[in-house]
This record gives C-alpha cells, structure tokens and sequence, in this order.
C-alpha cells in the first residue's frame, strides 16, 4: 500500500498555522493579502518567508501572476487536521481510533448533529463511497 505522503508534514507553528487559516478561508492569498489581513503588523519580507515556508512543508503552493506570487493551499484543512488526530491517536491511545472517538462521545465533545453526520460518512464509507 503506499504511503500517504500527508503523514509527513512537519508541524505548524502559530504564526504558519495562523496564515493557513488565512489561506483556506480565502482560497488564493498574495503574500500582501496575507500581511493585510493577519491580526498583527508584520513587514511582507516575514509573510513571504513563512509562505515559504508553507511551500517547503507542503502545506502551499503558489503560481505567478505577472511578478506577483499567488498563494493555495495544497492540503485542505481536513484533511491537516485529520494528520494532526492521527498523531495524537498514536501518541496517547497507541493508535486506537476506537479509545479516541469512545472518549469523545463520553466527554460531550461530539454532539447529536456530530455523531449522525459521522454515522453517515460510515455507512458511505461502509458502502464504497466518500
């Protein structure tokens, strides 16, 4: 079976984790839209360097329009949030799925509307589709 390349991108910092949620929102980011839309003043020399960065991790990718690097999200938020559980599966449940989702539901993490949607993915699952 081949490996999902997707297991191995590094961490997020703050910052980098901070764009990301920029860049998914927005769909296709310059690295001044980016500077224009964070929350704190930085100079675009630094969010060009963490788009960068991202690019080096495999987290974005970008294309040129004119002389004007334009930024995507290569990996879609689901599917980094879905690695980043994977890991935290293996480090505290030895890579039960079952203790993890079991000890969702037990503390009310997961709610009514929550689980169905999740019975559904199942059974589309179950069934060959996605």
């Amino acid at each position: 079976m081949a490996e999902d390349t997707t297991d191995m991108l590094p961490d997020l910092g703050d910052l980098e984790r901070e764009v990301m949620q920029l860049v998914w929102a927005k769909g296709a980011l310059s690295a001044e839209d980016v500077r224009e839309a964070l929350s704190r003043r930085l100079k675009e020399s630094t969010i060009r360097t963490v788009l960068k960065r991202l690019e080096d991790k495999g987290f974005v990718d970008h294309t040129v329009e004119g002389r004007t690097f334009i930024y995507r999200a290569a990996q879609t938020r689901e599917r980094v949030a879905a690695r980043a559980v994977k890991r935290i599966v293996d480090w505290f449940c030895e890579g039960s799925v079952d203790e993890v989702l079991v000890g969702m539901v037990d503390s009310s993490m997961l709610g009514r509307k929550q689980m169905d949607l999740l019975a559904k993915k199942i059974d589309a699952a179950k069934k060959g589709k996605s």
